[in-house]
């Protein structure tokens, strides 16, 4: 069975929304962006809106999805779906959950991400977007 995950790549004034996982669980301590298991019926776009603002306490609102593929980790596969998100502007995003925090792109590389995610963290640190 392929578990269908979302992530919001939350971007704001050159930064994006990271935050690191809890020492309990797989890839426990490692850094992630906003994101989780889709809810049967819930589209992935919805599920990174509504994964983000469980998360972090932060709304945003979909710019686009950046891509998809399937990633097998030895607990399962997985479908993830990475989006492009920005915060809404009723949003203070100086209220974040304290578990996560803006970090510059420039500094991504820095930060231990599942390998499922080094291909997108390399897109981010060498787009201008």
């Amino acid at each position: 069975m392929i578990t269908q995950v979302a992530v919001a790549l939350v971007a704001q004034n050159g930064c994006y929304l990271v935050g690191r996982r809890g020492p309990d669980g797989p890839l426990a301590g490692y850094f992630e962006f906003p994101g989780g298991k889709c809810e049967p019926g819930e589209s992935p776009a919805n599920c990174a809106v509504r994964e983000c603002l469980e998360e972090t306490g932060l709304k945003v609102d979909v710019i686009r999805l950046r891509c998809d593929f399937q990633h097998t980790f030895p607990y399962g596969t997985v479908h993830l779906h990475f989006f492009d998100c920005r915060p809404l502007p009723e949003t203070d995003s100086e209220k974040l959950d304290p578990r996560f925090g803006w970090v510059p792109r420039d500094d991504l590389g820095a930060y231990r991400f599942p390998e499922a995610n080094e291909s997108v963290v390399a897109e981010l640190i060498n787009s201008y977007s």
